[in-house]
């Protein structure tokens, strides 16, 4: 007797051939289908359609990605995965990149300087470079020239032109929150100035309020971070002509600044009023409840994630633009008349 196996193995995942011959079409029709073409008519796309989803059929992503001479991924570059200030921009950005097919692969730029090479190497549909720069990024950037669509997101840089720039008006927000103080009777504001073309930009406006209302500025160089805020902080209210208001270089100084005060026994507003930028979840806490600018900067990601798919798409071939997304004011309890 001759025993014959009743085990026929694992079944064989459908391919373009199956679905095909389902739907009563012709494989190449099926990838036009895969590949969103306003050629195919509706009753053939919905027929394709339906045998897909009859055969639980998933495109392969590597066959795909040769097919089209496309990964649909984007490459996303960050320079602080600590500050609240990128997820709130990730947040506006990568909705858009998923309408468009499009996933995001992040890269911490503070720790790998080669991260905009490495992500043009695994050949990624195009680059987002989110916040202040390293160096080491921006000659990346330049020596991309035009082979990968590049968009930086919340920073502005001479050095960039190759790429599209989506930021707020840095100048504007710091002006808004200068003339704020000043209404409020302060003369003695510090400033603490950030890093890069935002921190410039920044200091450049609050300056120009203050001399055009008469008034002597004082700006001290710093960072963007708590630690930095605090010990530059405690420094100039520990003084006897100390400043009654700080504007800081963002939120994540401010709460810095604000610890300080608390320390040095200070009461926010009253002895001292503070003002972030950005008006990160941070400024919004009850406890905190930080005047600052709002930067928008969900806006500025969606801005973004639209100025590059207008570009993969071929939308808009002409040369690179900046776009700047109007802030405002946020008035909370840490401001008030200066005493």
């Amino acid at each position: 007797m001759r025993l014959v196996s009743t085990d026929a193995g694992p079944a064989r995942p459908p391919t373009i051939r199956t679905v095909a011959a389902r739907a009563g079409v012709s494989k190449s029709l099926v990838s036009l289908v895969l590949q969103n073409s306003p050629r195919v008519s509706e009753q053939r796309r919905a027929a394709v359609l339906a045998a897909m989803a009859e055969l639980g059929y998933r495109p392969d992503p590597a066959a795909r990605s040769l097919a089209e001479r496309r990964t649909r991924t984007v490459g996303v570059v960050l320079d602080d995965l600590t500050n609240p200030w990128y997820v709130d921009l990730l947040a506006g950005l990568r909705p858009v990149l998923h309408d468009h097919g499009l996933r995001p692969l992040l890269a911490d730029g503070a720790t790998e300087p080669d991260a905009v090479a490495a992500l043009a190497d695994l050949r990624v549909d195009g680059i987002v470079v989110v916040g202040t720069p390293a160096d080491s990024s921006i000659e990346q950037v330049v020596g991309l020239g035009d082979a990968v669509p590049v968009v930086v997101a919340g920073t502005r840089e001479s050095r960039l032109t190759v790429a599209d720039v989506v930021a707020n008006d840095d100048d504007a927000g710091a002006r808004l929150a200068t003339a704020h103080l000043l209404e409020h009777g302060h003369r003695r504001i510090a400033h603490i100035v950030g890093e890069g073309e935002v921190g410039r930009l920044r200091r450049d406006g609050h300056i120009a309020t203050m001399r055009a209302a008469g008034v002597t500025e004082h700006c001290v160089d710093g960072d963007w971070t708590e630690a930095t805020g605090h010990r530059l902080a405690r420094e100039l209210l520990d003084r006897d002509d100390r400043p009654t208001a700080i504007l800081a270089a963002n939120d994540l100084c401010a709460v810095g600044v604000l610890a300080a005060a608390d320390e040095l026994g200070l009461a926010v507003p009253g002895e001292v009023s503070v003002v972030g930028y950005d008006d990160t979840v941070f400024a919004r806490l009850p406890r905190l409840s930080l005047t600052s600018v709002d930067s928008h900067i969900a806006e500025v990601g969606q801005a973004a994630g639209e100025a590059l798919a207008a570009r993969l798409a071929g939308d808009d071939p002409g040369a690179p633009t900046t776009r700047l997304i109007t802030p405002a004011l946020v008035v909370r309890g840490s401001t008030g008349p200066a005493r």
